[in-house]
């Protein structure tokens, strides 16, 4: 499958001819950046580890450029390192048994432009090539600009193939926001507590981001830990690990749906919520 860029990295960690793994996926996550996947779609990996008759891919859509560089990395340039991402990302997919990983190459510059086509374009390609069941992304209130601008572009690519392939369930995930304000009665639900060990390994293969000073593969236990806690007030916990998700399937399923006024529709359920608490009690 051929890309825009030229430094775009196509990886399939069981040595399956590239359409054939392609074709077998079933869960899909369209991330930013290096180690996204593996923080914000544990879900789908779990679902998919270890069977037959369902596979987890991923797309990594920026280049990892302008990563911080300290320790082993403080002397490498930014095109080292990112060679090193594109390497580290390649072990998650092994570690996890991914179906496939492409590494689109962007920036993040071009992600974040609207009239960029190119990232459309290839992220067309690949979900008319896998035809996924669900798919992950990052969700709409997430604070990182280039998470938004990736969101915004695989909305755009999965509205424009709506005519010839549409996933069961798209689910907008947690990176660098929470999603647990969500009211419980639209927050999704991602169990996360499968195979802790492995869970664990894929964060950690990330040691340039571990080793060069922020805690991923702490931060991310943590919160799906925190979330298993305080999911329910009154009752014990069922799972060990939990992820939220925002469900994005209403945006493919109606193109005309403001992506801005659905998540904003979020946010007034979540006001509405408190409010009523507050009033009710005050």
């Amino acid at each position: 499958m051929q890309f825009h860029q030229p430094n775009a990295d196509f990886f399939v960690p069981d040595g399956t001819a590239p359409e054939a793994a392609i074709a077998r996926t079933t869960h899909l996550c369209i991330a930013a950046h290096q180690d996204d996947i593996e923080i914000m779609a544990y879900h789908g990996i779990a679902e998919c580890f270890g069977r037959a008759d369902r596979w987890f891919s991923g797309v990594v859509v920026t280049n990892g450029a302008g990563s911080p560089r300290t320790g082993i990395y403080g002397n490498y340039t930014d095109a080292e390192m990112q060679q090193v991402r594109i390497v580290e990302q390649r072990k998650a997919a092994y570690v996890g048994e991914y179906g496939f990983q492409a590494q689109l190459g962007f920036s993040s510059g071009q992600v974040k432009n609207p009239r960029e086509t190119a990232v459309v374009e290839d992220l067309k390609k690949i979900l008319l090539a896998a035809r996924p069941n669900v798919v992950y992304l990052h969700n709409p209130a997430d604070k990182h600009d280039t998470h938004i601008g990736v969101m915004l572009r695989a909305v755009a690519a999965l509205r424009a193939v709506r005519g010839e392939t549409r996933p069961e369930k798209v689910y907008g995930c947690e990176v660098w926001r929470d999603l647990d304000w969500l009211p419980d009665d639209v927050k999704q639900v991602l169990p996360a507590s499968a195979r802790s060990n492995i869970a664990a390994s894929l964060v950690g293969v990330f040691d340039s981001q571990v080793s060069g000073g922020k805690r991923y593969d702490l931060a991310t236990a943590g919160r799906r830990l925190a979330h298993a806690t305080y999911y329910a007030s009154h009752g014990t916990d069922e799972e060990s690990a939990i992820n939220f998700a925002m469900d994005l399937t209403p945006l493919v399923d109606d193109p005309a749906l403001s992506v801005t006024d659905y998540v904003l529709g979020r946010i007034d359920l979540f006001r509405a919520d408190v409010e009523k608490r507050v009033r009710g009690l005050g």
